[in-house]
């Protein structure tokens, strides 16, 4: 019998050894799963002895990782603006990057439109609106997605964030016409697909082999979402209506330009904490 620290020790030494970064934090959040407790639960049990099943389980989580598999499925959660997030090779594991385009949709909002009615585009997990929504109680929030498996993680993210009484979803493809009667937004936020095609190959294994591709690959320049977007979707918008896109690196200008020649009165970009402009914002 091996105690929980016994147990960490290994698993540590073994994502150390494979050169994983944050071998410390992985190795407590798989130990912490494969023993079906909290992070906070499993250091304060660390002294004690632990099941031969966990050793096993943990063992086998181990090996997952060191094949290249995310935490994020190994583990099936993942945490995003503080919020606990259901995540399964549906939906992309989501990002830090991402955060900045809450921050931004919150900033805009707070005093001016504190019950805005947001569309949250090619939703996925449902993160991005589940973090707005928990920051903004009074909005209300529609997801949508073409994947129907995606709606459903995204539809348990709500539940488990108490926000599905606000909320609903939708499937619906970002890259043709809105469906019909779904009204009139404030905001609209996007974190659409946007690596070039040719490029998905190059991408690090652990996110080329185990996420959903159909989610990353924007096409041949990166940029047919925006476009689409901008062209279909604008007309969702009240006048002084906003639309806010996370782009991929270089991708600013050219969202920018589509967006001022799309129709919008002004386009503006906010950059993240590499320097990378990473949100852009266009008013209506």
């Amino acid at each position: 019998m091996k105690t929980y620290n016994d147990i960490l020790i290994a698993t540590r030494n073994a994502l150390r050894d494979a050169g994983i970064e944050a071998y410390q934090l992985e190795a407590r959040v798989l130990l912490a799963r494969a023993a079906n407790k909290s992070t906070q639960e499993l250091l304060r049990d660390m002294r004690l002895y632990t099941t031969e099943q966990v050793e096993k389980t943990a063992a086998d989580y181990t090996a997952r990782r060191l094949a290249g598999e995310p935490v994020a499925y190994i583990t099936g959660s993942w945490e995003f603006y503080g919020l606990p997030m259901t995540v399964t090779p549906d939906v992309l594991i989501p990002r830090m990057d991402t955060e900045l385009l809450v921050d931004t949709a919150v900033e805009l909002l707070t005093g001016r439109k504190m019950d805005a009615r947001i569309l949250d585009l090619c939703c996925g997990s449902g993160c991005i609106a589940c973090a707005i929504g928990h920051e903004m109680p009074a909005t209300k929030l529609v997801c949508i997605d073409i994947s129907a498996t995606a709606l459903e993680i995204c539809r348990k993210n709500l539940a488990q964030n108490r926000l599905s009484g606000r909320a609903i979803t939708m499937q619906a493809d970002a890259t043709s016409s809105p469906p019909m009667s779904i009204g009139q937004f404030d905001l609209i936020v996007s974190n659409p697909p946007y690596i070039a095609s040719n490029e998905i190959l190059t991408l690090d294994a652990s996110v080329r082999d185990y996420e959903p591709i159909w989610a990353l690959d924007g096409g041949e320049d990166g940029l047919k979402f925006y476009k689409s977007i901008i062209k279909y979707w604008k007309s969702l918008l009240q006048p002084g209506g906003m639309l806010l896109f996370e782009v991929g690196e270089g991708q600013a200008e050219p969202v920018s330009e589509m967006l001022l020649s799309g129709g919008f009165r002004t386009a503006a970009t906010k950059r993240d904490t590499l320097g990378v402009d990473r949100v852009v914002l266009g008013v209506m």
